[in-house]
């Protein structure tokens, strides 16, 4: 087996596309999830073809010819991690209030009709 490198993560597990993007092996998330359904991207010796694959300590991932074993550090949260997580709960906040007033609209077209008549 080549040398590798080791990328420590600080959240396990963590999804094999976020991995590639954080650990800068592709240029985007979208770059990342083309790769792996295209099966260029190995962990642990297997192709792998799940975007979502769930990547622990101790894997070994393998894209274009850049080898890297996974070390979980939870003490090591570099800025893009952190700023990756703090745009997903922002992302999750606004889709929850969109379903909210989405219900309030419903609720309001459903209760006119039968006032008026």
């Amino acid at each position: 087996m080549s040398e590798h490198s080791t990328f420590d993560i600080c959240v396990e597990p963590i999804e094999l596309c976020k991995l590639l993007k954080i650990a800068n092996m592709v240029g985007g998330g979208g770059e990342a999830k083309t790769m792996i359904s295209e099966g260029q991207v190995s962990v642990n010796n297997e192709v792998a073809v799940q975007k979502r694959k769930k990547v622990r300590d101790g894997d070994v991932i393998e894209y274009n010819g850049t080898i890297i074993k996974l070390a979980y550090n939870p003490s090591k949260k570099s800025a893009e991690f952190i700023n990756t997580v703090v745009l997903a709960n922002k992302n999750s906040k606004k889709k929850k209030r969109a379903k909210s007033k989405a219900r309030v609209l419903s609720s309001k077209t459903v209760t006119e009709p039968t006032s008026k008549s």
